[in-house]
């Protein structure tokens, strides 16, 4: 099965148990997400490929990372996510991207992501759910941190933390790549 197909499937499947595991209807989901009840159900029935931001949207109204949304297997309490199972989620052609190297839910859902951003590119990200804190450390290059309107280099070497429940945005505005490990941490759902 090809990794697209593989990761439909884990993600309608995943979507289901979690949706049932929270007690929410379609229609609870929808509105806590901001999707469509009909998306959810074409990606329940995995007919759909969602958008990143989507995924991003189910997986915290479910209060679970995109990891575990993504999981298709049920893993030992230690896992190990070798090089050639690390997920890349958001790329664009001149070479910028996301990958998501590891998550776990305990206490709440935590993600570590690796990102490049090539010179001249951005990555916006909506809003996350009052209490999610981000953890950004550049390893090359500068990154334009934006948090509400204002912007925040951070160098080679530097790392910054926010709450990201505000509209963020990563940008590279130098004349080289720009690559950082972040980490989000996310609030269980109530």
């Amino acid at each position: 099965m090809a990794d697209l197909d593989l990761l439909t499937q884990s993600l309608a499947r995943n979507v289901k148990h979690w949706r049932a595991v929270r007690g929410f209807t379609l229609d609870v989901l929808a509105a806590r997400a901001g999707v469509s009840r009909g998306m959810l159900i074409q990606i329940e029935q995995a007919r759909t490929n969602p958008s990143l931001g989507t995924v991003i949207k189910i997986g915290d109204a479910l209060g679970i990372s995109i990891t575990t949304l993504l999981d298709y297997e049920q893993g030992p309490k230690v896992r190990v996510v070798s090089a050639d199972q690390v997920v890349r989620l958001w790329h664009t052609d001149a070479g910028s991207y996301s990958r998501l190297l590891a998550g776990t839910e305990a206490p709440g859902p935590l993600e570590m992501w690796e990102w490049r951003l090539m010179p001249g590119e951005s990555s916006s990200s909506d809003p996350h759910p009052v209490g999610t804190f981000e953890i950004v450390h550049v390893t090359a290059g500068e990154l334009t941190l934006t948090v509400e309107g204002a912007e925040y280099r951070v160098p080679a070497g530097a790392s910054a933390t926010f709450e990201a429940n505000t509209p963020h945005t990563y940008g590279n505005q130098s004349d080289a790549p720009t690559e950082w490990v972040l980490a989000v941490s996310v609030p269980p759902v109530r």
